[in-house]
C-alpha cells in the first residue's frame, strides 16, 4: 500500500554551514560555463579562477563569469594558493592526468562525469586521493538532486517491495562530425561514457553493482560507440535494461520497478525533474513529486558544489552519496559492456 504523502527531500541548500569555498577551474568549456553560472546564482561558492592551455581562451571565460584571475596553464591553475577546489571540465581524455596534477597540488577535486576513462584509470585517481588526503568526487549531479534524495528514502522504506529492474535511456541526437570531441575516441568520445553513465549510475543506485553486464551496439565510423543496449543482471529475478546513444533523442525517462510499486521517472530524469509513484494494479493510484526548489535544467549542478564544500567542511573524503568504490564499479560496469561489441 502506497504511503500518504512523499517524504521531503533533503537539500542542500545554500548557507545551511558549508564552507564557502574558492573554486579553480580547469577547461573554459560549454558545460563549466553552466556549473559556474549556476554556482553563482544558488550558492555561497567562490568561483575564482580559471586555467586553459590558451591564456586567450581561459581570459575570456573569467570575464565572463567575473572570475579574479585567468592562467594560461593547467599547472599555473593548481598552484594558485588562492584556489581550494578545482573542477575539472576538460574532456575525459584528460581526467586522470589533470585529476592527478590537481591532488598533487594539494587540492580538492571535483571531475566532471565520467571520472575517469576505465576502470583502472578511476582507481589511480582514487588511490592518488587517499595518498594525498583530499576529497575527490565525481560531478554526477542526478545523485544531488531534489527528486534522487524522495527515491532513496522510498527505497530505503521499502515502499517498491522487492525491486526487479530498472529500466533507463539516454539517447541524444549528436549529428556526426569526425572533429567532435564525443565522435573522437582520443577524447574519450562515444555514448557509454558521456550519456549512457546516467543509466547505468541509476541502476547503481537502485541495485548495486550487477553480477552480469551483456551488452549489444554499435560504432562509428571513427571507432566510437555510436549506441548500446545493456542488460544487468542483479540475481535471480532482476534484470535492468539501460540503452543510450549518439543517434537519435529518446525519450529519456527512467523506471524502477518493484513487485509492490513502481517509480516512473518524467523525460530527462537525470536533470531536475518529477517523478510519480505508482502501484501495480491496472491504472492504478499514485503520488506524484514535483522537484519544490524551483530550480530547473542547469540551475540543478548548483546542488552538487553545495554538496562538496558541506563534505568538505565535515572532514570527508568521499561523498556518501556516491563513494568512490561504487565510482569504481560503475566504471567497471561500462568497461564490460564497451568490451562487447
Amino acid at each position: 500500500m502506497l504511503p500518504t504523502t512523499l517524504p521531503d527531500p533533503e537539500l542542500f541548500t545554500s548557507g545551511s554551514g558549508e564552507p564557502a569555498l574558492r573554486w579553480g577551474v580547469l577547461g573554459p568549456g560549454w558545460i563549466a560555463g553552466e556549473f559556474v553560472t549556476a554556482m553563482r546564482k544558488h550558492t555561497a561558492q567562490l568561483p575564482v579562477a580559471v586555467g586553459s592551455r590558451s591564456a586567450e581562451r581561459a581570459g575570456a571565460f573569467a570575464a565572463q563569469h567575473g572570475m579574479d584571475r585567468s592562467h594560461g596553464s593547467y599547472e599555473a591553475l593548481v598552484a594558485d594558493p588562492e584556489v581550494d577546489v578545482v573542477y575539472i571540465a576538460t574532456p575525459q581524455s584528460e581526467h586522470l592526468k589533470l585529476g592527478l596534477l590537481a591532488l598533487a597540488a594539494g587540492k580538492h577535486v571535483m571531475i566532471e562525469k565520467p571520472l575517469a576513462m576505465n576502470a583502472t584509470e578511476t582507481r589511480e585517481l582514487v588511490d592518488a586521493a587517499h595518498a594525498a588526503d583530499r576529497l575527490l568526487m565525481e560531478a554526477m549531479w542526478f545523485r544531488y538532486l531534489p527528486q534522487a534524495s524522495v527515491i532513496r528514502t522510498l527505497l530505503a522504506d521499502g515502499v517498491l517491495g522487492t525491486i526487479h529492474g530498472v529500466h533507463a535511456e539516454h539517447g541524444q541526437p549528436i549529428p556526426f562530425d569526425p572533429a567532435h570531441r564525443l565522435y573522437r575516441p582520443e577524447l574519450g568520445g562515444g555514448a557509454m561514457l558521456d550519456l549512457g553513465i546516467y543509466p547505468v549510475q541509476l541502476d547503481s543506485m537502485v541495485l548495486g553493482a550487477p553480477q552480469v553486464v551483456t551488452a549489444t551496439g554499435g560504432r562509428s565510423s571513427t571507432g566510437v560507440d555510436a549506441f548500446a543496449t545493456v542488460v544487468l543482471g542483479h540475481g535471480d529475478g532482476v534484470q535492468s535494461t539501460l540503452t543510450t546513444t549518439l543517434l537519435a533523442r529518446t525519450p529519456n525517462r527512467a523506471t524502477i520497478f518493484g513487485d509492490q510499486a513502481r517509480i516512473e521517472m518524467s523525460e530527462f530524469f537525470y536533470t531536475p525533474s518529477a517523478f510519480r509513484l505508482l502501484d501495480n494494479s491496472h491504472g492504478g493510484a499514485g503520488l506524484e513529486f514535483t522537484d519544490p526548489s524551483g530550480l530547473e535544467l542547469f540551475d540543478g549542478l548548483s546542488w552538487e558544489a553545495t554538496a562538496l564544500a558541506r563534505y568538505v567542511g565535515e572532514g570527508r573524503r568521499e561523498s556518501p552519496l556516491h563513494t568512490l568504490a561504487e565510482t569504481v564499479e560503475i566504471a567497471a560496469t561500462m568497461d564490460a559492456a564497451l568490451a562487447q561489441f
